[in-house]
């Protein structure tokens, strides 16, 4: 069995199978993070070539079913992975934690990409929150006019906003924490993706209570036909039923 990771949910799926006699496990992460959260059992780190290398290496390892639990933005794995086995045999599912609903009191913006965020971005504040990882800060080095907080993991890459400070941090985080943020930055603006779950929920709550207007980046599309659940268990389960033998829904 192989579990695309990088999530807790990934983690939370490898730790359970590993204890489970029968399941052989590896999780394979991409290796865009200098210090990853490693998952129990074995771990793979590094890409696969495309859709043909990733086919290729489930082939050859002899791989009986694949979860995909990458990040919800993580869409070139996710297409790869459901071109790699589309003709293969070997069932597929995305692991898929709920996107983010708003709140009464949320002033959210949608907009459908980065482009769109840069945008609209610029006619909500001068002194932005940018919390959407490292990768695609460069779409916002043109905005001269404002300045940014701009929190990562890992130091981002290429052109930078010019007038910018970098936090280097790993959630979750708490509304707290998040609050004395918005107040000591004086941030009046927050951008964020999709990404669900409650790791980095807090700062939702924290802009509502400030009353800031959030962007908030939309997930892309999951490959045509893709099978999904939302939950560990869920994924769990499915597992269970390929390894049966039992041909998962």
């Amino acid at each position: 069995m192989l579990i695309l990771g990088g999530t807790r949910e990934a983690r939370e799926l490898a730790h359970i199978a590993t204890g489970e006699r029968g399941f052989e496990i590896v999780s394979s992460l991409a290796g865009r993070v200098r210090a990853p959260l490693l998952p129990e059992g074995a771990v793979r780190i590094g890409g696969f070539g495309g859709a043909e290398g990733l086919r290729d290496w489930v082939a050859d390892k002899g791989i009986e079913a694949v979860v995909d639990a990458t990040h919800p933005f993580a869409a070139a794995i996710s297409a790869n992975a459901a071109v790699a086995l589309r003709d293969s045999g070997v069932p597929l599912v995305h692991l898929r934690r709920p996107s983010w609903s708003p709140q009464t009191g949320d002033r959210w913006v949608r907009v459908r990409d980065l482009a769109a965020a840069v945008r609209v971005v610029s006619t909500l504040g001068e002194r932005v929150f940018l919390t959407i990882g490292r990768q695609g800060v460069s779409a916002f080095a043109g905005q001269a006019e404002q300045w940014f907080l701009i929190r990562a993991i890992d130091p981002p890459e290429g052109p930078l906003p010019p007038n910018r400070e970098i936090l280097l941090a790993r959630g979750p985080f708490a509304v707290e924490g998040e609050s004395r943020l918005l107040v000591e930055y004086r941030i009046d603006v927050l951008v964020t993706k999709d990404s669900g779950g409650d790791q980095t929920h807090a700062k939702l709550a924290a802009a509502r209570a400030a009353g800031i207007p959030v962007v908030v980046i939309e997930r892309p599309p999951l490959p045509d036909g893709a099978v999904t659940v939302e939950t560990v268990a869920q994924a769990w389960d499915w597992l269970r039923e390929a390894r049966a033998g039992i041909r998962p829904r």
